[in-house]
């Protein structure tokens, strides 16, 4: 894999050039005023060195640069952006961690999580960066393009965009125009001027052109300087110089044909077959060269051609791997393609055999494809399906859409993948279709496979029809689908697992009450097929259902019963390899603890929980565990805990919000509100309503709509608290949420005590939009509750739980937290915990204080 990372690395590397002996301050000026700006634009067609103008820039400007050159196989949502973020990362390794796992949820309509999170990341880069996408022209996917847009709208001012493409950007510029965050550098900055024209040809050739002869030169192909090169080439094999440049006429592609025609013809036959076959790579070295072209001197040929100056470009500064200037291989190709088809065809095969050899799969694939070996990209395809779903969703897109459909009828797995990744990019509607035409062929695959065979791609398409239905919202539909993958697949679909163990960010996909807001049908569906699947030994799919009907139990606060749900899946082995799964059971379970009054058990969860963790993703799950920490701290009145969390988890009020970190932007709002920075809550408070409300996330908008309520009875605004409890109590009266107004605490029973007595005391014909025994039921819940708090919580406060005590007393013996943590068995964090405890219930700021209280108050003797 050493050559694959070779390959990766040349794309970030900053192109070699030859230190110029044109000095252009002119235009290295007008490189320099990008800086001023949010994008600059380099557009101009091929040949006027607008990669070699920027690699003289960056060589000049002593500024951090991330640099990304780009190519077809680039035109990925994933592939794009993971570049982009690597390219960051040679400059400044701890950039965007979290951002990769967040690139395989993929596009969507509303912000994409990812772009979100870069965003972010850029706003809280210590320094100034230009990033260079130099050849932005292949990228052609209209989800990057959406993603680029909103990155620009965005952008920090101490970022800078500079994007080399030789067509107008398809994105919208008018508003970064008018607004003057666009600067552009176009082909008349770029062309040479005559004195430069005049420099070059003195300073690099020994031709002796008069002015005059320049002048010519410069009227005919108008400062463009790919024609310059080529006609010094040229003109060093003319035996009539004067001739040769009056020749040169016509527009200029034309005079590039005429020109590289005439470059090509000049050289020996090996070498015009050498540069023919090695034309269809994007990157080469000596050993694929060799393995195209049967040439065994491959390396002497390409360093002669870099000796020739015959636009070749080198890659890494050990002169291993080049590639062809664009508009010499895209000569050589359309020459290659319109000659010789066969011999096109002959090269690819070469070339992916020697890339498949080398474990470069991916690439092999694009060469099979194009060298029509239908079959051996489908073996690829089929072997590296794993990986590509993944990662390379939209590569795989691409090539299974250009394949023949019966390329792959016989190869269930291959389109249960491709549907897989379209249910993943949110193209739903196309999913869906595409089950419909898989269960019409895969039903005629029953005798042509085996019955094991038949049945598990039956059973998978149930599958993934079920999933359509249920982001439909369609809980009925779903579970008639279920019925028939249980038919078909009563062990259970591997798609019920893949992705399991990475984060995610939104719960869509989770927990069931974030997606569907009907609870009532919620709960038919769930008690349904947690009775279906809770006998069956390996089945971690029916951890998402338990943890989802333990949270829908919670909310009609009967704890108990949640309680069993949890612990029906809480030890079982097969839950324990899946982060995603696990993270909502534990989280139930610890709110559950909380409201029985079980404060310490509620705490101990979650610490255990950080321990249990085993992702490639595991600091983005810290994440999310320390933002249910942060809720619980305040529900257990630690504020300083809290503060603590939302000053070190990189949130601000002013985040551009988005699904992916929903849970902590929530816990973020609540420790606004407790710690009383009201204005900085509501700002964010509005922006979460907004997305919700346009997401459709009604168990979400109520908790934000609650917060709203309080924040505003916080800031004296009763009235308009009431108004805001009015509409969440409309929201929730339906579907019956309980504990979303109990876990509140006082505030909320107060404010829902006055607005019980306004609508007693309302005297409008209207009927109300919320019952009065729905308010009464609140009430009356957060009053029982209330009691039972009180004969949990008062003895605790008078004195130390048996653990606390045990903690004291090795604190008193001189021990350290390490020491404590070894003696007792249990965690470091978990030794901080009771500290804390001790310290909050003995008044104490240290362990000296602690002691002493202890002492007065008879604990130690």
């Amino acid at each position: 894999m050493e050559g694959y990372s070779l390959i990766v690395s040349t794309k970030l590397h900053i192109p070699h050039v030859r230190k110029s002996l044109v000095s252009r301050p002119r235009l290295i000026r007008k490189l320099n005023e990008g800086m001023e700006a949010k994008l600059t634009l380099v557009s101009a067609q091929a040949g006027y060195g607008k990669t070699t103008a920027l690699s003289e820039w960056v060589r000049q400007c002593n500024r951090l640069v991330a640099w990304v050159s780009l190519d077809k196989q680039d035109n990925d949502w994933i592939q794009f952006w993971s570049y982009i973020i690597a390219s960051i990362q040679v400059g400044e390794p701890s950039f965007g961690l979290g951002v990769p796992s967040l690139l395989e949820i993929g596009p969507s309509a509303s912000l994409e999580p990812a772009i979100t999170e870069l965003l972010n990341e850029l706003n809280r880069f210590p320094r100034e960066l230009v990033i260079i996408l130099d050849d932005f022209h292949v990228i052609e996917l209209p989800p990057i393009h959406q993603s680029m847009i909103h990155l620009l709208e965005h952008l920090p001012p101490h970022i800078h965009l500079y994007i080399a493409s030789r067509t107008d950007l398809t994105i919208p510029t008018a508003r970064l125009l008018a607004k003057g965050e666009l600067h552009q550098i176009m082909m008349q900055d770029l062309r040479f001027q005559l004195d430069e024209g005049l420099v070059f040809f003195r300073e690099t050739t020994d031709l002796g052109l008069t002015r005059e002869q320049v002048t010519i030169l410069f009227q005919q192909t108008e400062g463009w300087i790919s024609g310059l090169q080529l006609a010094a080439i040229s003109l060093r094999r003319s035996d009539n110089i004067a001739e040769t440049i009056q020749q040169f006429s016509g527009h200029q592609h034309h005079i590039s044909d005429y020109l590289l025609q005439e470059v090509f013809r000049h050289q020996s036959d090996q070498t015009r077959a050498f540069l023919l076959e090695t034309s269809i790579l994007s990157r080469m070295n000596a050993s694929l060269c060799q393995a195209i072209t049967g040439q065994m001197n491959s390396q002497a040929q390409l360093e002669k051609l870099e000796q020739m100056n015959l636009f070749i470009v080198s890659l890494d500064d050990q002169r291993n791997w080049f590639r062809y200037h664009h508009l010499l291989s895209d000569f050589l190709q359309q020459l290659l393609f319109r000659t010789d088809q066969d011999r096109w065809k002959q090269v690819h095969v070469h070339a992916a055999h020697w890339l498949e050899n080398q474990g470069f799969d991916e690439e092999a694939v694009e060469h099979y494809l194009q060298g029509q070996q239908v079959q051996d990209a489908v073996r690829l395809i089929e072997r590296n399906l794993h990986t590509l779903v993944q990662t390379k969703s939209e590569v795989l897109i691409r090539w299974v859409s250009v394949l023949p459909e019966n390329s792959f009828a016989e190869k269930p797995m291959i389109e249960l993948f491709y549907i897989s990744v379209l249910l993943g990019v949110g193209e739903w509607k196309a999913a869906f279709q595409r089950v419909e035409q898989a269960t019409i062929r895969f039903q005629a695959l029953e005798k042509k496979v085996t019955e094991v065979e038949w049945k598990q791609a039956m059973g998978n398409i149930y599958f993934f029809q079920a999933i359509t239905s249920y982001l439909q919202k369609d809980l009925e539909r779903t579970s008639d689908y279920f019925a028939l993958v249980e038919r078909y697949m009563p062990e259970g679909s591997f798609f019920q697992t893949v992705g399991r163990n990475r984060y995610q960010g939104y719960d869509s996909f989770d927990d069931l009450l974030a997606h569907i807001n009907d609870l009532h049908a919620a709960d038919v569906f769930l008690l349904k097929w947690i009775t279906v699947w809770h006998n069956k030994q390996e089945y971690p799919f029916l951890g998402f259902l338990c943890a989802s009907y333990s949270k829908l139990l919670y909310e009609w606060n009967r704890l108990e019963e949640a309680e069993s749900y949890v612990a029906m899946v809480v030890g079982r082995k097969d839950m324990r390899p899946f982060a995603r799964i696990m993270i909502q059971i534990v989280i139930s379970a610890s709110r559950i603890q909380q409201a029985k009054g079980n404060t310490i058990q509620a705490s101990e969860l979650l610490i255990q929980l950080k321990s249990q963790i085993d992702s490639p993703d595991h600091e983005l799950f810290m994440l999310r565990i320390e933002a249910e920490q942060a809720c619980l701290s305040l529900q257990q009145g630690l504020l300083q805990e809290a503060i603590d969390w939302s000053q070190r988890c990189g949130l601000a009020h002013t985040d551009e919000v988005s699904l992916n970190r929903v849970a902590e932007y929530l816990a973020f709002a609540r420790v606004l509100v407790a710690s009383e920075r009201m204005d900085e809550a509501l700002y964010l408070l509005e922006r979460l309503d907004s997305l919700f409300d346009k997401e459709d996330r009604l168990r979400d908008r109520i908790q934000v709509i609650i917060l709203q309520s309080i924040t505003l009875e916080r800031l004296g605004q009763t009235d308009a608290a009431l108004l805001q409890l009015a509409k969440v109590l409309h929201l929730a009266e339906p579907e019956g949420y309980i504990r979303s107004f109990i876990d509140e605490g006082p505030v909320m029973a107060e404010l829902l005590s006055a607005y019980g007595k306004r609508q007693q005391g309302s005297h409008l014909g209207d009927t109300p939009l919320v019952s009065s025994g729905y308010v009464q039921q609140l009430l009356q819940a957060m009053q029982v509750t209330s009691q039972d708090s009180l004969q949990v919580e008062q003895p605790r406060k008078e004195i130390l739980t048996e653990q606390e005590t045990k903690v004291l007393l090795l604190i008193a013996g001189g021990l350290t937290n390490k020491e404590i943590a070894s003696d007792l068995n249990i965690t470091g964090e978990t030794v901080k915990f009771h500290i804390r405890n001790v310290y909050r219930k003995l008044e104490a700021n240290n362990r000296v204080q602690a002691l002493q209280r202890a002492k007065e108050l008879m604990i130690l003797v």
